[in-house]
């Protein structure tokens, strides 16, 4: 199994900046990809931007492109999400995930990932 600890939510005024940190133990090298999805009250979970763990290539969602950047620390198997220029639609419950056969066609699909961390809420007002 792989656990995933997130952190670094909190409440940011528009315009502002908070980095997320999703610390993963356990099996790792069992997963490809690794990311970030969001869900809003009322709304369904979202995918916000993934990174593979082999070649380093990443997904962006069209609404956070140019704003959040992901990035990974293979040595403290953590894989962190800066998130700058944030906007009141950005408030959601931020989740870690991790999968072991995440493709391109799939990055985006909740169901492709095994590994999901509790959330951490960010909220934007």
């Amino acid at each position: 199994d792989v656990q995933l600890v997130e952190s670094g939510g909190g409440s940011v005024q528009p315009g502002g900046s908070l980095r997320l940190s999703c610390g993963a133990s356990g099996h790792t090298y069992s997963s490809n990809c690794m990311g970030w999805f969001r869900q809003a009250p009322g709304k369904e979970r979202e995918g916000v931007a993934f990174v593979y763990f082999g070649g380093g290539s990443t997904y962006y969602a069209d609404s956070v492109k140019g704003r959040f950047i992901i990035s990974q620390d293979k040595g403290r198997n953590t894989v962190y999400l800066l998130m700058n220029s944030l906007k009141p639609d950005d408030t959601a419950m931020y989740y870690c995930a991790a999968g072991p056969f995440v493709t391109g066609a799939t990055v985006r699909v909740p169901g492709a990932y095994t590994y999901w961390g509790q959330g951490t809420q960010v909220t934007v007002s």
